[in-house]
């Protein structure tokens, strides 16, 4: 972002906001001149939040859930939050033999993961909120809102986790979107159990060291086997939660073509079905730079049991749809670390003074400050509108689908992209402490780093976005669904003129990159588009709920993303005829 504008009125109803929730802040947070957040609730320490789950969520839902969500504020900022920097410092260790020499291999984590794998997994069940109908205790199919929020909290204490939870979901969608009748009796009720001792995790092993990006490289081979199974013989080069009960695999089926068109798809289990372990091996877990706490390695298949899901040769178009789940978990859990991240700055510069102020109370504070705000509220803005585009994509609205197709790698592209950013300046403003591992901020640096390489890289997720337009005719159903906001918030006249003149500017820059194949100007329209549709769903989201801050921070998008600016200019404010 190139500049930010001076806080203005709304900067009031900010502190008093923060002032309104000391309450539920650490009582020793005054006591001792290096502010320390620990302790407090994530939830209720962010009446934003608050908000926007009361619009977003039907009232009897919201307030069923109220106890949920405190809960989760709680956990994330205590008990979660200790766990989290623990297990961080303690990373996973594989073990190849049994102490009796046996080739027996197991990873053996460490405790205070496995006590937030119980959490996660026991307490909420954030792996099955999507596919069963009694979670929460609510009677019904929970809204998808409701387990992006849950995560949205969870992941601003430990995101390495968020993995194996969001892999498990996605499989267990894909599973039963394509899987035979057979494979769905035998294998869901594991995945969707919450017995901690029944249930089970999923995976994906797609990356191999020629099939990055390109899965048309991949050279694992599949052959069949006279029961209708298959045999799986090959390498995969980077696999998470590599002991997983169960993982989706690409291979090649031998004999099929070269080129994406010879891809299947296979539900690989990590034990058969008399106790044996299928034949694969992890050769060796990856020392990582983020996300230590939870295992990734190096799988080789040796003949390895597997089932075919879906239809043979499409394997790549039926992973896509398990990829797509994840890049929106990877912006839902971006969204987080991000707001973790201002939090904790806001709270240093709430209760820190120097020379006689409070931290907040300085003007380049105060700019640093709305500078980390802005990609933060955008990226939780695009969590809220794209998990509400995926609930009516699911129900069959054929509209709806395509405009996720473009939402999602727009809030994975830039989300995760932002969050690198975010998270690296709002270490700055603890200062000394904040370059320090016993707090988070390190650890939010280096988990941050990864949302951008996983499910695709910038490039990649950019280029998916004109995908989006190109094949599924994204653009006008985003530009049809973002006048309907403008028309629904009533905005001042020459406020909702900037922004549709802004949109304009944004559809005709992805045009022109589509129909020309432009390929260089896709990162460019990606942002563009993101930017416009998280301003106006920002400006929107403000009129429904009264919020003159979250309005101050759609104008600050929109002059500092979209809007053409003189770097050499004294005035970076927001217009006054916009007010």
């Amino acid at each position: 972002m190139s500049a930010i504008a001076r806080p203005q009125a709304a900067t009031v109803q900010r502190t008093a906001a923060i002032q309104k929730v000391a309450d539920a802040r650490p009582a020793v947070s005054n006591a001792h001149p290096v502010p320390d957040r620990h302790g407090a609730n994530f939830y209720v320490t962010d009446p934003e939040l608050e908000s926007l789950l009361k619009l977003y969520l039907p009232e009897a839902l919201f307030l069923h859930l109220l106890p949920h969500f405190t809960r989760m504020g709680e956990l994330a900022g205590g008990r979660l939050d200790e766990l989290a920097g623990i297990a961080d410092k303690n990373p996973p260790v594989l073990e190849h033999r049994s102490r009796s020499g046996e080739n027996r291999q197991r990873i053996i984590k460490h405790a205070a993961y496995e006590e937030m794998e119980r959490v996660a997994y026991g307490e909420f069940g954030l792996q099955a909120i999507s596919h069963r109908e009694d979670m929460l205790g609510w009677n019904g199919k929970l809204p998808p809102i409701v387990k992006y929020a849950l995560t949205y909290l969870f992941v601003q204490a430990e995101f390495g986790l968020c993995c194996p939870l969001s892999m498990t979901d996605s499989l267990t969608r894909t599973l039963k979107k394509f899987g035979e009748p057979e494979l769905l009796d035998k294998y869901l009720p594991q995945l969707l159990s919450l017995d901690w001792d029944a249930q089970a995790q999923g995976a994906m092993f797609m990356t191999e060291q020629a099939a990055g990006s390109d899965i048309s490289n991949t050279q694992t081979i599949a052959y069949p086997n006279a029961d209708g199974s298959w045999r799986l013989v090959g390498d995969k080069w980077f696999c998470s939660n590599p002991d997983a009960e169960f993982a989706m695999v690409l291979a090649r089926v031998d004999g099929d073509p070269a080129g994406m068109k010879g891809i299947s798809l296979f539900l690989l289990p990590r034990y058969l079905d008399d106790g044996s372990t299928n034949r694969y091996r992890i050769v060796r877990l990856k020392e990582k730079l983020g996300t230590r706490s939870m295992a990734s390695g190096e799988i080789t298949l040796e003949g390895a049991q597997a089932w075919l899901v879906g239809e043979r040769g499409r394997g790549f178009v039926q992973m896509a749809d398990m990829v797509n789940n994840s890049r929106l978990s990877n912006g839902v859990r971006s969204a987080g670390m991000m707001r973790r991240a201002v939090a904790e700055a806001e709270y240093v510069a709430h209760e820190r003074t120097a020379f006689g102020k409070r931290l907040e109370d300085m003007p380049l504070m105060r700019r640093q400050l709305d500078k980390l705000r802005v990609p933060a509220e955008q990226a939780r803005t695009m969590v809220f509108q794209t998990a509400q585009t995926l609930a009516r994509s699911d129900a069959g609205d054929k509209e709806a689908y395509a405009l996720l197709r473009i939402l999602t790698p727009m809030i994975k592209f830039r989300a995760c992209r932002d969050a690198r950013k975010v998270t690296g300046d709002a270490m700055e403003v603890r200062g000394g402490c904040g370059y320090i591992e016993e707090w988070s901020d390190p650890r939010l640096v280096r988990d941050a780093h990864l949302g951008s390489i996983w499910e695709g890289t910038s490039n990649i997720v950019a280029l998916d976005v004109i995908r989006a337009i190109k094949r599924e005719g994204s653009l006008p159903v985003l530009q049809k669904y973002l006048m309907g906001l403008l028309a629904d918030a009533a905005l001042q006249p020459a406020y909702d003129k900037a922004l549709r003149e802004a949109l304009s500017r944004a559809s005709a820059l992805a045009e022109t990159t589509t129909e020309n194949g432009h390929e260089h100007l896709a990162r460019q329209t990606a942002t563009a588009l993101y930017c416009c549709t998280s301003a106006i769903a920002m400006a929107w989201e403000a009129s429904k709920t009264g919020s003159k801050e979250r309005l101050r921070l759609s104008q600050l998008v929109l002059v500092n993303r979209l809007l053409p600016r003189d770097p050499l200019c004294a005035d970076g404010g927001i217009p006054p005829a916009w007010s």
